[in-house]
């Protein structure tokens, strides 16, 4: 008996820290991404970007550091949370690690690296003087156009959608803010969509007031995860199913 207490005592030790890691996880991985777009979004949105570019390097560099940042830091979500998650439905963990693990660290990559060729393009540009800068803009265009795909949406989304619906069919933390979540993502998944078919850029106003909710969605669920932790009930009956199964 004092065994088994001990052993929950210890696992529930364990379950307070990795909600406060995930917690801080999703603070650092927002703010890593907001100052990305602060110090890029000027630049990159600018009519004669490439001349932007080539006249702030240094901005660049650090968007691309953050974002670099943000994909890191938020790919260690879905290894933090594997374990708890498999419990109540393991394949779909499983493809929450592969959306938010992989597939959403490797777009940030890609994002990220895009950027930074955007850098020694922009000097030949500057070289080149207008007459012959035709061919740099079509590259940096295409090159632009690949960095604002909504690939990074959809992975984002597809990936949040099964976070989200885990956390609510686990009650790890309160439906209100799973559901409040599940929303968000559909808001922003269409964006992805209006971006498909030009009603829409990743740089317009409606894009970032339509990713506003998920915004704030994440970053009152990592405060709460800081300050409250998990579910204590939905932790215990976590638990039990574990006994039950070692049991068996």
């Amino acid at each position: 008996m004092n065994s088994n207490k001990q052993n929950t005592s210890i696992a529930d030790a364990s379950q307070r820290k990795t909600a406060i890691i995930v917690g801080v996880l999703f603070i650092i991985g927002t703010a890593a991404g907001i100052l990305s777009v602060f110090f890029t979004r000027p630049i990159l949105n600018a009519p004669d970007y490439l001349m932007k570019v080539s006249e702030n390097e240094n901005q660049i560099i650090i968007g691309a550091l953050f974002m670099l940042t943000m994909g890191f830091a938020l790919a260690m979500v879905p290894a933090m949370m594997f374990p708890i998650f498999k419990k109540h439905n393991e394949a779909l963990a499983l493809g929450y690690v592969v959306f938010r693990g992989a597939l959403e660290t490797f777009t940030y990559i890609f994002i990220a690296i895009i950027w930074l060729l955007l850098l020694p393009l922009s000097q030949e540009y500057v070289k080149a003087g207008a007459p012959n800068a035709s061919n740099f803009q079509t590259l940096s265009t295409l090159l632009l156009g690949a960095a604002n795909l909504p690939m990074t949406v959809f992975v984002f989304g597809l990936g949040a959608l099964i976070f989200y619906y885990l956390l609510y069919q686990s009650k790890l933390i309160p439906r209100w803010l799973s559901i409040w979540g599940l929303i968000a993502v559909a808001l922003q998944l269409a964006t992805g969509l209006l971006i498909i078919f030009g009603l829409q850029t990743a740089f317009d106003t409606s894009n970032s007031i339509m990713n506003l909710p998920i915004f704030l969605q994440e970053m009152v669920m990592a405060v709460w995860l800081i300050v409250k932790g998990f579910n204590p009930s939905a932790i215990a009956a976590d638990s039990a199913k574990t006994e039950i199964n070692q049991i068996k």
